[in-house]
């Protein structure tokens, strides 16, 4: 298996971390264990929809990303904005405002990924008509929900809709564009995606669908928003740069990409638990009817992001506000003859949940892990480091964990041996008491004596 597919953006600050069992816990795909104090983040297991991040009370959760010191890294640069970076401003009256402020900022150029939602928006709604009786289609613009449909979910691989997420499609243009205006090497431009969350992190290092993301590098809405503030005050006779409309500003939202869609046929969930339950119940065939279905890892949508600075809410508001007097959509398809919005390569189904490397080892250990599961006590409290007990008998199977881990295993196991104990020592003093035992034999009934005591402690 290439590992290389596992890349997660969320890393672990052991410094910080007390071992609480919060990320544990909230974690939608066990992908973490805590031991010896400390939480485990399993690669493979990690969606990297930030979750743990926000749950974390002690931010031992740290999502990775790029510093803007990667703006001197090339000779030109673009900047990639979020259709969410604009929701995070007070009183903001036009994305102009924000675009401009970036160039203030360092950029040589922007380019809105909102622009590219709109072209996505179009193709999908081509697509989706092309191939009616495939439908529905599950959106891919969010990289934690292919990832999820991908470990989890194999049998829905194939409504995945096969379109390059927005801010690929930006990036591509953003590149292509700037080697036109400049006559540099495509390799000294900079296309800089700035982003809500930590799972674009780890889309562009390993992205899906694609061979190479034409995104350079990535950095968080949250670090760039106080950076922009003072370059936002003079608004007057700034250039008109956005080419985004409604449907573009409105992806930051949930529900804004079904916006895009045209249709009534659709279905939008936000939040990573509920994504969950749509996705079981379009596994189990319980939901009909639709012809798409968006499906946001965050709440709220893009402006939930751990990388954003406002309430989604707030945020979602804000965006509505932004978007009131613009046009239903600024850019379309017909301006890109010659862009490619396909994916160029195949999803595939990555077995990590997996128990073993074949079908009948996989379902030989899984018989066991049902006897082990029955043999817990059903309480899925944590102690043991696992975030249930039928994780706890995964991992027993795996050569990852013992059956002692459980507390309440360990406290059967401990009164067990304590009655053992027990029973030893007073059949030693019975042979004493008869037999005048050495003083060997009375060190080591005292011996078994003080054993049991801690023995009890420890219960």
């Amino acid at each position: 298996m290439n590992m290389y597919k596992f890349i997660r953006s969320v890393k672990l600050n052991e410094a910080a971390c007390r071992g609480c069992f919060n990320c544990m816990k909230q974690c939608p795909t066990q992908a973490i264990r805590v031991h010896n104090g400390k939480a485990h983040i399993i690669d493979k297991f990690c969606i990297d929809c930030g979750r743990c991040v926000r749950y974390c009370p002690h931010h031992a959760k740290i999502p990775d990303y790029d510093s803007l010191d990667v703006l001197n890294n090339f000779k030109y640069t673009v900047a990639l904005p979020a259709p969410s970076l604009y929701a995070q401003y007070n009183n903001l009256t036009s994305p102009d405002i924000v675009l401009n402020a970036l160039l203030k900022l360092g950029f040589d150029d922007v380019f809105e990924v909102s622009a590219a939602a709109e072209l996505v928006s179009e193709a999908s709604r081509n697509y989706i008509k092309e191939h009616q009786d495939e439908a529905p289609f599950i959106s891919t613009a969010c990289p934690s929900i292919v990832r999820l449909v991908r470990v989890k979910f194999p049998a829905l691989i194939p409504r995945l809709l096969p379109l390059k997420p927005p801010v690929e499609i930006a990036a591509e243009i953003a590149r292509k564009r700037a080697v036109e205006k400049t006559g540099l090497d495509p390799s000294d431009i900079g296309i800089i995606f700035i982003s809500p969350c930590p799972s674009k992190v780890s889309y562009a290092k390993a992205p899906l669908g694609i061979k190479k993301s034409d995104i350079d590098n990535v950095v968080a809405i949250k670090e760039v928003y106080p950076l922009l503030l003072p370059h936002m005050k003079q608004a007057e006779d700034i250039p008109l740069l956005s080419q985004s409309g409604r449907i573009g500003i409105g992806w930051g939202n949930r529900g804004g990409e079904s916006a895009g869609i045209i249709t009534d046929n659709y279905l939008a969930a936000d939040g990573i638990v509920n994504v969950l339950r749509v996705l079981e119940g379009l596994e189990d065939e319980k939901i009909h009817g639709l012809k798409f279905v968006e499906l946001n890892a965050c709440s709220g949508g893009c402006v939930g992001g751990v990388l954003t600075v406002e309430n989604p809410y707030v945020a979602e508001s804000k965006t509505k506000k932004i978007t009131r007097y613009l046009p239903v959509s600024q850019s379309h398809l017909e301006s890109y003859p010659d862009l490619d919005l396909m994916w160029n390569g195949r999803i595939e189904y990555e077995p990590v949940f997996r128990l073993g490397s074949t079908f009948k080892e996989s379902l030989h250990m899984m018989k066991t892990v049902e006897s082990l599961t029955k043999e817990l006590p059903g309480l899925d409290c944590g102690s043991c480091g696992a975030p249930t007990c039928q994780a706890l008998a995964e991992d027993i199977v795996r050569g990852e964990a013992s059956v002692t881990d459980c507390t309440y295993v360990f406290r059967d196991t401990i009164n067990h041996l304590s009655g053992e104990i027990g029973n030893l020592a007073k059949t030693l003093q019975q042979q004493d008491s008869a037999n005048h035992a050495s003083p060997e034999v009375k060190n080591y009934i005292e011996q078994l004596m003080e054993e049991l005591t801690e023995l009890n402690k420890l219960v």
